[in-house]
């Protein structure tokens, strides 16, 4: 049955062949089946060919295109907007600053970030300092990855590392790099020349800080470039922090995962320009989810109690892709100002 339903298929010796023959009576008895087989072969090449480019268009489509941030002013790029599900299609978390065409800040490394990292043009040479939010998985995988694409760069200055103190649950930063690179066992030790004192070459090295937030807003850094803020947030039993970074007289603030209790958060976004929020969970939610995340209703509330000029939704997951219109809603009853929806490679002026 399939000889007879694709003719392109149909054997020399097969009697339908045999009758095509008789039919090219004015054909050679020998070129005929030949000529058959030279259509065949053309229309099969030809009928590749357009597969062939459909696939690639489709490729095309769905590839994430990176926008510009811009060569001058404050911006923050999206590189991971969503969670730890791979069926969200989204990098998990990663954050870029950028302040006239570099790259400055980077916060955390998800999963798939360390791609979105070399998709949106910028470079590991350019960065001031790496913060940590947390060490779950879907915030921190991709970091061994970017720095040893950094290995491969012209840095020739070390690399400010902060984030938060370790328990039973999760390690410290400094024992996370350490676990990474250190010898003798380290998981990528053959790297320890960026973390072992005296041994790296150029200058270039990791330089891993544990932060001690309290439930008022710390200042973890300042340089002539700016200043960066820390708070610490609750997330279930796992050490987390919320960033805010200044720098241009804008004040830049990541929420991070948290459920949002206790006044530290609002304090840490007070007056900021872009507020970066995670939506990991929707209205009602209830159990460990809601132990670990905010709701629209109580990421609207610090929004407003915080005076924030715009607030992004981030952290996107499966819950709560799909549920926009109420989550916007929700948000709305409390915070009145404008609420972004990101996406991976989305760039966010900081006006």
């Amino acid at each position: 049955m399939l000889y007879l339903k694709s003719p392109c298929l149909v054997p020399p010796n097969h009697p339908t062949q045999a009758k095509r023959r008789l039919e090219w009576g004015t054909l050679p008895p020998i070129s005929a089946p030949n000529m058959f087989l030279d259509m065949c072969s053309l229309r099969i090449s030809v009928k590749t060919l357009i597969i062939f480019a459909a696939l690639v268009s489709l490729g095309d489509a769905s590839r994430v295109k990176a926008q510009s941030c811009g060569s001058t002013g404050l911006a923050v790029q999206v590189l991971g907007s969503g969670g730890p599900e791979a069926q969200d299609k989204r990098a998990s978390t990663s954050y870029l600053v950028w302040q006239d065409g570099k790259a400055r800040v980077v916060l955390d490394a998800g999963g798939g970030s360390a791609l979105r990292f070399g998709e949106s043009g910028a470079q590991m040479s350019q960065v001031h300092v790496f913060l940590f939010s947390h060490f779950h998985v879907d915030h921190s995988s991709d970091f061994p990855a970017l720095i040893f694409s950094s290995w491969f760069e012209d840095r020739n200055r070390p690399l400010p590392i902060y984030g938060p103190e370790g328990n039973e649950f999760t390690p410290s930063t400094t024992e996370f790099v350490h676990d990474l690179f250190s010898d003798p066992h380290g998981a990528w030790r053959y790297l320890s020349d960026l973390v072992e004192p005296g041994t790296a070459s150029g200058g270039y090295t990791l330089q891993p800080h544990d932060v001690a937030a309290g439930s008022t807003p710390v200042l973890v850094l300042r340089n002539a470039d700016m200043a960066v803020y820390a708070v610490k947030v609750i997330h279930g039993a796992f050490p987390a922090l919320a960033w805010r970074v200044e720098m241009g007289g804008k004040r830049i603030v990541f929420s991070g995962d948290t459920n949002g209790e206790g006044d530290g958060l609002t304090q840490l976004a007070m007056n900021a320009d872009l507020f970066v929020a995670h939506n990991a969970v929707p209205e009602g939610a209830t159990g460990v989810e809601r132990r670990l995340h905010m709701p629209p209703s109580v990421i609207g509330t610090i929004a407003a109690n915080a005076h924030v000029q715009q607030l992004v939704l981030s952290h996107r997951m499966l819950r709560t892709l799909g549920k926009e219109s109420e989550t916007q809603a929700e948000i709305r009853r409390r915070y009145s100002g404008p609420i972004l929806l990101a996406n991976d490679l989305d760039c966010f002026p900081v006006k």
